[in-house]
């Protein structure tokens, strides 16, 4: 055999591999036809074609159909707990419905072909458990709690007695806690001591329910033996709030010492925690979950620490500090320095500045990022002082740490109103608004600054805003209804002031802003049921006195008039026109005897009187008392002539020239109530913006020790009912 291969047979292998695998030049691997066939196909009979395809099984049995079936219903439940999570709650009952009618179904069926021992039963548990929860879902408790008792009920589903924490919550929602305290248990005495988390969260449960009964001391039970067992913040916390309704200071020094002892993770090491969950240039879920889970954290213990510092201790100074020293021996530097600055802000509320300052100023040269917190503080106390030029200086301190600091810019707005800059302070409150959208004090300040300005539309515009955020505020109702009346939209003005009535029922100043609006209108007896229902609640207002007065007597209604004319004497007893008005309309009834001693003693207040003195005459000419009336003319004729020496002139008025009057001076008063209005206004304004950052921060206390303890124990719920559904 050569190198070339050119003396070998075809089964011979060639001395080098130059052939292509399977192909040979004289066709054992070609067919017929020369083409290449490794399989040999081309050399069997003629006429035989390629293979036919595979035969697809049929899937026409019972068993098969049944089989599909069971993915429909498997597909129902899924797609029912996708529309649940996306709140789209009965669309989600919905298909729950579907898949228990289909389920049915299939047990039927499977039943009738004689495959019963196929049915599954944890596909049926499955059913029933979503139907009952979306029942829960969309606020059918009864239909819910029927379906979780025909569950728990049926032996052949393992693990069925859990769901009574579910039938517990749907009691707790209908605040009926001695009912859930009871599932709670009973769902408790199924719970094997491996399941050690689950037990606990049902134990807080029973806590929680016992709360809502005002049985403190069986919570505060139930919440040690959790933290015993496993402590966690929430339930610290709840047995912080406990101690503290029961009033037991020292038990709350100890749950307040457990509750700082508490670590969960990521608090292990606060500051570099903050520092890593800072990096936003390293952002994933983790980091996400960890930046909530410390605010969260926080947020606790920052609330019982505000909670517990005034009551911990005889003196309220000592109570802050024990607490900023247990927060600080505890590595939480930065709630104990939040707990300095609400020990200023107490001082504040208490009107102890001098102390509150001293508090805030020791800050100035300490941590750096707290010097803008400090001195918006410092700035609002300056301004309340009417230290203006102070109240400026700590404000541009806050506003060069953080330029957008919309309080500090605010309260440099303010000091610029007092000052009556409304432009500069106009441009304070908008710069205010562009670095917090929603700043409630910047709103309505500006637009306070623009009615002040006379740029009503735009003032108004900004109030209808504001009322949007805090539809309950009775400031915001009364500027928009008096922006109204400004406008002279006297119809819109009624909507709102009566909206306000609504909201302040007894509040006399909005019933006489309504008669002074129907008085505009023509409207005489709405003015005066709204006049008679301000002088009702505040009986010493002196223009609703007069206006009413007046008009009894212009509708000769004198014994009625006298009444208001000697309430308005007793307020200003040294004014003498309001004990003329009582004898005038005496005089006017025909009861000429008592006018005549009410003019005698007004005579003896004020001898020198020439209305006084003149009725006088005229009475005792009327009552045929001669000499009597002859004394009074020399009297009246003395200081007549010592009036005109003086360059005076002679004057009257009584009862029925003050009905004239006031008949001719109608559209006098209506010019002059805006100018009114206005005063009352700036007046109720000055005061409001002295007391309005003050208020807000009062609330925002109250609020967090009024709804605190109710918003954890709901969120509690929250989460109980999304960890039973996953």
């Amino acid at each position: 055999m050569s190198r070339a291969g050119g003396g070998g047979s075809e089964e011979n292998r060639p001395m080098t591999a130059v052939r292509a695998a399977g192909y040979t030049a004289h066709g054992k691997g070609q067919g017929a036809n020369g083409t290449f066939d490794p399989m040999g196909g081309g050399n069997t009979m003629a006429g035989r074609g390629p293979a036919p395809p595979l035969l697809q099984r049929a899937d026409n049995s019972p068993e098969d159909k049944c089989r599909e079936m069971e993915k429909e219903v498997n597909g129902l439940i899924e797609e029912s707990a996708k529309l649940s999570l996306q709140k789209q709650y009965q669309a989600a009952l919905d298909r729950a419905k579907e898949a228990g009618k289909l389920e049915r179904q299939l047990c039927k069926k499977r039943e009738e072909n004689g495959l019963a021992d196929q049915i599954n039963i944890d596909l049926t548990y499955s059913v029933c458990f979503n139907l009952a929860n979306q029942h829960h879902c969309c606020g059918m408790y009864m239909e819910a709690l029927n379906a979780y008792s025909l569950i728990v009920k049926n032996k052949q589903y393992a693990q069925s007695g859990r769901l009574r924490v579910n039938m517990g919550n749907i009691y707790y929602e209908q605040k009926k806690y001695s009912a859930a305290i009871k599932m709670y248990r009973m769902a408790l005495d199924q719970i094997p001591n491996t399941g050690r988390e689950i037990r606990y969260k049902i134990m807080r449960n029973i806590g929680n329910a016992f709360v809502r009964l005002g049985q403190f001391q069986d919570a505060i039970a139930s919440y040690d033996q959790i933290m015993d067992g496993s402590a966690d913040l929430q339930t610290g916390f709840n047995l912080v709030l406990c101690y503290y309704a029961a009033g037991e200071k020292e038990r709350m020094k100890k749950a307040f010492s457990r509750l700082l002892s508490v670590r969960e993770l990521g608090m292990e090491d606060e500051d570099a925690v903050a520092a890593e969950l800072d990096d936003v240039l390293q952002e994933d879920g983790l980091k996400d979950q960890l930046r909530a889970k410390q605010r969260q954290s926080n947020k606790y213990l920052s609330i019982a620490a505000k909670l517990l510092a005034p009551v911990i201790e005889n003196d309220i100074v000592s109570g802050f500090n024990w607490v900023c020293d247990m927060l600080r021996a505890n590595q939480h530097q930065a709630l104990a320095t939040e707990m300095e600055i609400a020990k200023a802000l107490y001082f504040m509320r208490s009107k102890e500045f001098d102390k509150a300052i001293e508090t805030l100023k020791s800050y100035e040269k300490k941590d750096q990022t707290l010097v803008a917190h400090a001195a918006t503080n410092l700035s609002f106390i300056y301004f309340h002082e009417a230290d203006y030029p102070s109240a400026i200086k700590y404000a541009d301190i806050a506003m060069k740490h953080n330029r957008y600091n919309a309080k500090a810019l605010v309260n440099k707005g303010n000091c610029m109103f007092m000052r009556a800059d409304y432009e500069h302070a106009r441009a304070m409150y908008q710069e205010a608004m562009g670095a917090e959208a929603d700043c409630l004090e910047a709103i309505y300040n500006l637009g306070v600054v623009n009615k002040r300005l006379g740029e009503l539309p735009q003032a108004l515009g900004l109030f209808e805003k504001l009322h949007q955020i805090i539809p309950n505020s009775v400031e915001v109702m009364w500027q928009i209804a008096d922006l109204f009346d400004q406008s002279n939209q006297l119809r819109s003005a009624i909507t709102w002031f009566k909206r306000l009535n609504a909201r302040v029922p007894t509040d006399p100043s909005v019933f006489a802003r309504l008669g002074n609006i129907y008085l505009k209108e023509d409207d005489e007896a709405q003015a005066f049921h709204y006049h008679q229902e301000s002088y009702r609640y505040f009986p010493v207002n002196m223009n609703v006195i007069s206006w009413l007065g007046a008009y009894f007597v212009k509708n000769e209604m004198y014994e009625k008039a006298v009444a208001y004319f000697e309430r308005a004497a007793q307020i200003q007893p040294q004014e003498v026109k309001w004990k003329l008005m009582v004898a005038s309309c005496h005089r006017r009834s025909g009861d000429y005897a008592l006018a005549f001693e009410i003019y005698r003693a007004i005579h003896a207040d004020f001898p020198d009187n020439i209305e006084c003195l003149r009725y006088l005459v005229h009475i005792c000419d009327d009552l045929g008392k001669k000499d009597q009336s002859h004394d009074y003319v020399v009297k009246l004729r003395a200081v007549e002539r010592a009036l005109e020496q003086s360059g005076g002139g002679p004057g009257t008025m009584d009862a029925q020239t003050l009905a004239a009057q006031q008949s001719q001076q109608q559209q006098q008063q209506q010019l002059q109530q805006q100018q009114l209005q206005q005063q009352q206004m700036q007046q109720q304004q000055q005061e409001w913006e002295q007391l309005q950052q003050q208020a807000l921060q009062q609330q925002q206390w109250q609020e967090a020790q009024q709804q605190q303890f109710q918003e954890q124990l709901e969120q509690q719920q929250q989460q109980w009912q999304r960890w039973q559904q996953q």
